[in-house]
C-alpha cells in the first residue's frame, strides 16, 4: 500500500481556512486601505503558519483517539445541562490557559516562569496578528496634531492625547510582552542549561531553540524602541530586519515544533469534560481485582478506537481484555507466562 505524502482531506479544510484569512484581511482592513504595507512580509509568516497550524490540527484531530475525544466532548458540551457546561468550560479556561495552574504542582517558580511567557506570548499575539491583517489602525483625530484615534476593522473606537498615560500603556503594549517573555524563557534556558537531568534528555531543535527564539524576538523588538526613543533611529533598520527574521522564524516553527503545544493545550480542556461526564455515568470494574479503575465510558470507547486500528482484543466468550485494569493486565500477563512455562516442561526459575 503506497504512503500519502499528504492529507487530502486536511489539506482542504487547510486551503479553505486560508484563503477565508486573506478575505478577511482584504475585507477587515477596508479593501487594504488600513493595511500597512511594511508589515507585508509579517503577513505572509502569519498567513504560513495559519497553513501550517491548521493543516496539522486537521491530522490530529482525524486520529481515531483523538477524534474520540473531540466528538464526546463536543456533544457533551452542547447537550444536558448546557449552562453548568459553559460555567464548567469558563473555569477551566481560566484555570488552565489563563492562569496556568497545571504547571503550579511542579514547582512555584516554574509557574511564575511559565505564566510570564504565556501571558506574554498571548498578549503579543492579540497585539500583532489585528496590527498586522490592518485589522486595527490609528490615525490623528481630525483639525488635531495631539489627539490620536484607534480604529477595529475601520470603525472608531476610542481616542486619547499623545503623552497621556494610555497612550504610554498602548503604545508600549509590545514591549510589556517583551520583558514577560524574557523573564520566564531566560529562567527556562538557565534551568535547561544547569541540571543535569534535562541536559541529559533534551534536543537542541526540541527544547533550547525556542526559548532562544522567544528570547531574539523580545530583544529585538526592544531594542526597536530603544533605537528610535534614545538613539534617534541609529540602526533602525538593521534591528528591524533582525527582529522580522526573527519573528518570521518562529511563526514558521510553530506548526513544526514545540510551539504547537500552544495550539493544542485548549484540547485539554475537552478531555476535562470527557471525564467529568464519564464519572456521571459510571465507573468500571476492573473482573480480576473487582476495584474501580476507570469510567465505562472511556472503557467502551477504548474498544471502539482500538477495532479502529486494527486491533480486536475481545475474548471467544465476549468479555474483552481491555476490561482490565492495569494490575489486572499484569497479573493475567504474569498467569500466562507461568501456564506457558509449566506446559512446556521447563523451570521455574531457569
Amino acid at each position: 500500500m503506497k504512503n500519502k505524502t499528504f492529507n487530502t482531506k486536511a489539506l482542504l479544510v487547510t486551503t479553505l481556512v486560508s484563503a477565508l484569512t486573506i478575505v478577511l484581511v482584504f475585507y477587515g482592513s477596508r479593501q487594504l486601505q488600513n493595511f500597512d504595507a511594511a508589515l507585508v512580509t509579517y503577513l505572509f509568516g502569519t498567513v504560513f503558519a495559519f497553513f501550517g497550524i491548521v493543516y496539522r490540527y486537521s491530522v490530529w484531530l482525524q486520529r481515531p483517539p483523538t477524534w474520540m475525544y473531540f466528538k464526546r466532548s463536543i456533544k457533551f458540551l452542547f447537550t444536558g445541562k448546557i449552562f453548568s457546561h459553559m460555567w464548567f468550560l469558563g473555569k477551566e479556561t481560566v484555570g488552565n490557559i489563563v492562569v496556568q495552574k497545571f504547571i503550579y504542582p511542579r514547582s512555584k517558580y516554574r509557574w511564575a516562569a511559565h505564566f510570564c511567557i504565556a501571558l506574554g506570548c498571548l498578549s503579543a499575539f492579540a497585539i500583532t496578528i489585528p496590527l498586522t491583517f490592518g485589522w486595527i489602525h490609528f490615525t490623528l483625530a481630525q483639525d488635531s496634531i495631539s489627539v490620536y484615534e484607534a480604529h477595529f476593522f475601520g470603525f472608531k473606537m476610542m481616542d486619547f492625547q499623545i503623552g497621556s498615560v494610555m497612550a504610554f500603556l498602548i503604545f508600549h503594549a509590545l514591549n510589556w510582552s517583551s520583558w514577560l517573555v524574557i523573564f520566564g524563557s531566560v529562567y527556562y534556558l538557565r534551568r535547561r542549561l544547569t541540571n543535569p537531568g534535562l541536559i541529559a534528555t533534551q534536543t537542541f531543535e526540541g527544547d533550547l531553540l525556542p526559548l532562544i527564539l522567544l528570547i531574539a524576538i523580545s530583544v529585538t523588538g526592544l531594542c526597536l524602541t530603544y533605537s528610535y526613543q534614545f538613539m534617534k533611529g541609529f540602526a533602525y533598520d538593521f534591528l528591524a530586519v533582525i527582529h522580522a527574521v526573527t519573528v518570521i522564524m518562529f511563526l514558521i516553527w510553530i506548526p513544526f515544533g514545540k510551539f504547537f503545544h500552544i495550539i493544542q493545550r485548549p484540547a485539554q480542556i475537552g478531555a476535562h469534560i470527557y471525564k467529568k461526564e464519564g464519572m456521571k455515568k459510571g465507573m468500571a470494574v476492573c473482573p480480576h481485582t473487582r476495584e474501580e479503575f476507570a469510567t465505562k465510558l472511556h472503557i467502551d470507547d477504548l474498544k471502539i478506537v482500538t477495532k479502529q486500528l486494527g486491533f480486536d482484543f475481545t475474548h471467544e466468550d465476549g468479555t474483552s481484555h481491555l476490561d482490565l485494569s492495569p494490575e489486572g493486565k499484569r497479573s493475567r500477563l504474569a498467569k500466562a507466562h507461568l501456564k506457558a512455562r509449566l506446559d512446556s516442561g521447563g523451570s521455574l526459575f531457569g
